[in-house]
């Protein structure tokens, strides 16, 4: 997989994806980051890449022609896929997108700074827009750091165990249930029964009720979009009568 990433900071971008696990990926030869800079492309004593906006108000806006030009220059360097704008404007990163981007060849995303980016540029060349979250950063480098993670980690080969991916938080619509480790000074204290009993069965019926207890308890919002089957309803049903009844019997 190739990404490429129209940003004034594609030092940032490069630091950011040589550590931890995307830094495997790019070691390991399954995937590929470059950033190109806008300002390569500027023209002018001062490379300007942004100018005060038509109406006025405050800030500067990103202008087309760096932008345009940049873009043309990773296209004849062989980028591929939709041009993806970072934006508070786009639906939110989910790991289903991720999922998708993921089975790709590659991608190229835009990171806007300023006010943002001429909205003509987007109009003529943005397939679509991308946010992670409900708030502002000062640029969308931060966005492209985390698209870069999220769909790098799950690419084949990169993870050291496959299955790591398949269990996160997210992946069948739940959030993750919770871990313990062998800890030397902590030994087997407050760890539950059923994870030193051996039983694989009871140890995975255990994780599955309290994936669905802890979205139930932290992010109703989840459940409410998911048709539980018969056993995950049972299951989620003793995990709240264990809470009502913890309640009841400080």
């Amino acid at each position: 997989m190739r990404i490429d990433v129209l940003t004034l900071f594609p030092e940032f971008i490069a630091q950011a994806a040589a550590v931890g696990v995307v830094g495997r990926a790019l070691e390991r030869g399954r995937m590929a980051v470059k950033g190109w800079n806008p300002r390569d492309h500027a023209t002018g004593n001062y490379r300007r890449v942004d100018e005060r906006p038509f109406g006025g108000g405050p800030g500067m806006v990103m202008l087309p022609e760096p932008l345009e030009a940049c873009l043309a220059g990773a296209r004849a360097d062989g980028a591929t896929g939709p041009l993806i704008y970072l934006s508070p404007q786009g639906p939110r990163l989910t790991q289903a997108k991720a999922r998708s981007l993921a089975a790709t060849a590659g991608f190229v995303l835009l990171c806007g700074r300023y006010e943002g980016v001429d909205e003509r540029f987007i109009a003529a060349n943005v397939d679509e827009e991308l946010s992670i979250g409900d708030y502002v950063l000062s640029g969308g480098e931060l966005g492209a750091a985390v698209v870069i993670d999220a769909v790098g980690r799950l690419l084949d080969g990169v993870l050291n165990d496959a299955a790591s991916a398949i269990e996160d938080s997210f992946e069948d619509g739940l959030l993750d249930c919770p871990h313990f480790t062998r800890s030397e000074r902590l030994g087997t204290a407050g760890v539950p029964d059923v994870l030193l009993s051996g039983d694989h069965a009871r140890i995975a019926r255990w994780r599955r009720q309290q994936a669905l207890g802890r979205t139930w308890l932290r992010r109703p919002d989840l459940l409410a979009r998911m048709v539980l089957g018969r056993k995950d309803r049972q299951l989620l049903e003793e995990f709240i009568a264990g809470q009502a009844s913890a309640v009841g019997n400080p």
